[in-house]
């Protein structure tokens, strides 16, 4: 049978470039595409696609978080990302949302398509050493403090952006994240640290630097 593949891309002559590429491989059949997140939310579920290649940047959100939210409701599907550069943010975003391989735009056709056969079959694209640190990331925090030991992954890599000064728009563009995501992750890590803000939430990250494992000693 043929792989299933349905394309996102905000940009419709990429998708058209990258329909036709695949097209041309009789293992392989595009059925379906969209422009935007909300499009693929609605259509992915019901093209029931073997892969979806999703581009990691969106005009309304993220294919990072698409690929989050298409994998929670169809676990079987594999997500391969596509991206116009290397970004250490994005590809960590990409392993955290169970994407199967995160790819740049500049890969040469014969490779894409040796990719998308390759997560068909439920192979992994990504460095074993990059989902390593992944691991490590989310494993090891570097407090025992039990407000902290409560948040998701996601919600200790908002709060030390918060400490940076980052405002939620930069949060999610630095996350590939929407705005009202970054928002709501935002109010619930807040309440796990039982605090009123945002000042209240960046005091307490900085402080938890100064006591982490690669504190200065005096």
């Amino acid at each position: 049978m043929a792989i299933r593949v349905f394309l996102l891309d905000d940009h419709p002559i990429v998708r058209e470039g990258i329909r036709s590429l695949l097209e041309s491989e009789p293992d392989i059949e595009v059925v379906g595409e969209a422009g935007t997140a909300a499009e693929a939310m609605t259509r992915v579920p019901l093209a029931r696609p073997d892969v979806a290649i999703l581009d990691v940047r969106l005009d309304d959100s993220s294919g990072v978080e698409v690929c989050r939210d298409l994998r929670s409701t169809m676990p079987e599907l594999a997500c391969l990302m596509l991206t116009s550069f290397a970004d250490d943010e994005a590809l960590f975003a990409s392993v955290m949302a169970g994407a199967s391989g995160y790819v740049l735009k500049q890969i040469k056709g014969g490779d894409l398509i040796a990719n998308v056969r390759r997560v068909a079959r439920g192979e992994s694209l990504l460095d074993p050493k990059v989902v390593a640190r992944v691991i490590e990331r989310i494993t090891n925090p570097p407090t025992n403090d039990p407000g902290y030991e409560s948040l998701s992954a996601q919600e200790r890599r908002i709060l030390d952006l918060i400490a940076e000064g980052q405002t939620n728009r930069q949060i999610a563009e630095r996350m590939f994240l929407a705005e009202h995501t970054v928002k709501n992750y935002t109010t619930t890590l807040l309440r796990k640290l039982k605090m009123n803000n945002r000042t209240e939430a960046a005091i307490y990250a900085t402080k938890l630097r100064a006591e982490g494992p690669g504190a200065e000693t005096p």
